[in-house]
């Protein structure tokens, strides 16, 4: 049991991470804005358009890699979506202070 924070802390930074790469980062060879560009204007477009729905697919993988049971999925899948928003909304709040 003292191993769970420790892969909660990493599924949320890892969850952060990914939803950022996917929304708002070109990444390496531009992939990421690639994959936007042939997104386009359809689902996965909109999905990739929106930081909150983006992370919560994210969350997908590792709430089912760390819960214990469906109800431990059914909470853990959008507390590490709602913790990877908390990061991004401080993220920019602190980028706001800096400007």
């Amino acid at each position: 049991m003292e191993g769970a924070w420790y892969e909660l802390l990493l599924a949320v930074l890892a969850v952060w991470r990914v939803t950022h790469l996917l929304h708002a980062e070109n990444g390496p060879w531009d992939a990421m804005a690639r994959l936007r560009a042939w997104a386009g204007d359809g689902f996965l477009g909109r999905m990739l358009d929106c930081f909150y729905c983006a992370s919560l697919w994210v969350a997908l993988p590792p709430a089912a890699l760390l819960a214990t049971g469906w109800l431990h999925f059914a909470l853990l899948w959008p507390a590490l979506s709602a913790a990877a928003i908390t990061l991004e909304r401080v993220r920019g709040a602190l980028r706001q202070e800096e400007d």
